[in-house]
């Protein structure tokens, strides 16, 4: 099993050195999307948190764990101009390997657009769509700590042009079970494309490390999360000169010019995400969840009108056999993406 481990590591940081490209460079985005209500409820990430939320283990595969055991999950999220993504996912898990399996597919679809010459000639129509295949597993090292790893199979079918490609995902959950402490090291999309929308153009993986924290408090039904964001690269700042610069955090407060110190605090909280979630209930069946991502606001924020973008916010219960989850993430002054989750288990149709 160690061997294993070791040689997941290694494929990991080979592939990793073909996939460090930012800024418009990358293909295969919609990896980054949300997998579920839950995770668009929190502010877009939820690494440290090990429940049976089968969905968490999207991004991050050492979540999974035997609670998950023949659960179903299916996710859609409802975007502007009739486009729609979805996941769905099944998890089993092997008591004699001591390790938990999962299968799923994501998809983008961009729905029929019109196909035009040069003179605005209507030629017809067409479509666009993205998959990813995945599977992965993860294992009970020790007491408190655990490891996974997935593996995606990706194409984009974008008109006449299509791209295909692989990515690991290889993670690590700690839990400290006196302290209610939890952390996580996660690094996705570490991988390669197999074919290329041009045959002359080399294209990237939207590679990053990522590290959580979440924190239950003792006295109060809360639990706390923190995501950092792309560890392996500092600036993530976007360069817009034609944006007039505005406060570090929230970006509703004008200044003439910011110094190094206010343009490296608006960096940093850009890495950063926030989510809290109430648990009510003896077994916690009811929940109501807010977050917040710096980035999504500084980056689609309009320029002095003060809006909700990039806050969040969901619910979420059990009903009888089935949790139904609700997700609500503000992009921008416009409106936001409203986002449904539906998951079961068939072991609890046993009982």
């Amino acid at each position: 099993m160690k061997q294993f481990l070791l040689t997941l590591l290694f494929t990991g940081l080979v592939l990793a050195g073909n996939a460090q490209k930012i800024g418009g460079q990358r293909v295969f985005e919609f990896l980054n999307l949300s997998p579920s209500a839950r995770v668009t409820a929190l502010g877009g990430q939820l690494l440290a948190v090990r429940d049976s939320d089968l969905a968490s283990a999207y991004q991050n595969p050492a979540l999974l764990n035997p609670k998950m055991d023949k659960q179903l999950s299916f996710n859609y999220n409802f975007y502007a101009a009739e486009i729609g993504s979805g996941y769905a996912a099944y998890a089993q898990h092997v008591e004699k390997l001591n390790m938990t399996f999962h299968g799923g597919v994501q998809f983008v679809d961009y729905g029929t657009f019109d196909q035009t010459d040069e003179f605005e000639q209507n030629l017809g129509t067409f479509k666009a769509a993205e998959y990813a295949i995945n599977i992965g597993a993860s294992r009970q090292l020790y007491e408190n700590l655990a490891v996974g790893a997935n593996l995606k199979f990706i194409t984009s079918q974008l008109e006449s042009y299509n791209s295909t490609g692989l990515a690991l995902d290889l993670g690590a959950y700690y839990r400290d079970t006196s302290s209610n402490f939890s952390a996580a090291l996660v690094v996705r999309n570490a991988g390669l494309t197999l074919s290329s929308f041009r045959d002359d153009n080399r294209e990237y993986l939207p590679f990053e490390i990522n590290l959580g924290i979440a924190q239950k408090l003792k006295y109060l039904p809360f639990r706390l999360t923190i995501n950092y964001r792309n560890i392996d690269q500092w600036n993530i700042l976007y360069d817009d000169p034609n944006v007039v610069d505005e406060g570090p955090l929230l970006g509703d407060v004008q200044s003439s010019e910011r110094g190094w110190f206010a343009v490296n605090v608006d960096n940093f909280f850009r890495h950063l995400s926030f989510g809290g979630e109430f648990l009510f209930g003896k077994k916690e069946n009811f929940r109501v969840r807010a977050g917040y991502n710096h980035q999504r606001r500084a980056e689609l924020k309009v320029a002095e009108f003060r809006s909700l973008a990039g806050f969040s916010f969901g619910v979420g219960m059990k009903v009888s056999k089935f949790r139904i989850e609700y997700g609500r993430a503000i992009y921008h002054l416009a409106g936001g993406v409203n986002h449904l989750s539906i998951s079961t288990s068939i072991n609890e149709f046993k009982r």
